[in-house]
């Protein structure tokens, strides 16, 4: 049964090599097993051996009976950079993904975008479908505060609908990540608001259902979209404001978008599969990051104790239709 990890992440070592030697805003320092360390804004990464060596990967990815990978960068993205060079960092990304991606059967890829700067990130997407070979593009949840229903994005989505892309929603610091700053909380609760605030504004916005050939999905199984919809379309029925930009209530654009299983509770899963369907829900493991699991990716939809053709799709027959593997 072929298996399919949508949600993980990769550094290029050209990523790399490139934000120590600068210029660049992201701080690296090295931990005590000479792991780079990413610092920025209410967070850091430690890019542990998965998250830069290819082929160490693929043995981890072979001893845990994962069948393909679709890579994507992670924090702190690109677009905390100026907004040139954060469009030659993407260009670097874009193009050691493209070059993994068509060394080995074992990876498939999404382009990273700089984002500040819309006209380069339209351009970038454009570039990475048409001659790369990309399968779509991550986008970070805001992007400096900015959100993605925001019209400078239109050109972007544009080229993506055009395209019939992929769009995953992927988050990063949220606005008011100052409050978030203890305990660990930015990436476990600001992460999942993030989300969540970003396809409720994309829903609310009209983009959605301006461009609807884009497939959009959501990292760590939507934030709360599943849990909150219903709240939502009260409020599409209660307030006038929320009705005047979209035609239908906002669960109706939000059953079309697919959900990653990045949270591994046997109860969220079912939740989101009752809300959006088992064909809308892609097996994802956040690896390798700290928080991520390939054992408790395959676990936790085993647990589900789901019909074949469910679990088969949920695993990886989803993924392969949504980007044509």
């Amino acid at each position: 049964m072929p298996v399919v990890d949508f949600h993980n992440h990769y550094y290029p070592p050209e990523y790399l090599q490139a934000i120590q030697s600068g210029p660049s805003n992201v701080r690296v320092t090295f931990d005590a097993d000479q792991n780079p360390v990413l610092h920025y804004p209410g967070d850091y990464n430690i890019a542990v051996r998965g998250h830069r060596d290819i082929a160490f990967r693929e043995t981890v990815l072979e001893a845990a009976g994962v069948t393909t990978q679709v890579l994507s960068l992670t924090t702190p993205g690109t677009h905390v950079e100026e907004p040139a060079r954060a469009a030659a960092l993407a260009r670097i990304v874009n193009d050691a993904l493209a070059v993994v991606a068509g060394r080995s059967g074992r990876f498939t890829a999404l382009a990273t975008l700089p984002l500040n700067d819309p006209a380069a990130s339209a351009k970038e997407l454009e570039r990475g479908l048409t001659t790369l070979g990309l399968r779509g593009a991550m986008l970070f949840g805001n992007v400096n505060g900015t959100a993605l229903s925001d019209q400078r994005y239109w050109p972007l989505y544009e080229v993506a609908n055009a395209h019939q892309a992929v769009l995953f929603i992927h988050p990063t610091f949220p606005v008011g990540v100052e409050a978030m700053m203890d305990y660990g909380l930015m990436p476990l609760l600001g992460f999942t608001f993030d989300t969540t605030l970003a396809a409720a504004k994309l829903v609310f916005s009209g983009v959605v259902e301006r461009f609807p050939r884009i497939r959009w999905v959501l990292a760590h199984l939507g934030g709360t979209i599943p849990y909150l919809a219903e709240r939502l379309d009260r409020g599409f029925r209660a307030f006038k404001e929320a009705r005047k930009d979209i035609s239908r209530p906002p669960s109706t654009y939000l059953k079309t978008f697919f959900y990653d299983t990045v949270n591994f509770d046997p109860g969220a899963l079912r939740l989101a599969i009752d809300f959006a369907g088992a064909d809308h829900v892609l097996a994802g493991s956040d690896y390798p990051h700290q928080i991520g699991s390939l054992e408790r990716m395959l676990e936790s939809i085993s647990e589900l104790g789901l019909p074949a053709r469910d679990r088969e799709g949920i695993l990886g027959g989803n993924a392969k239709r949504l980007l044509g593997l």
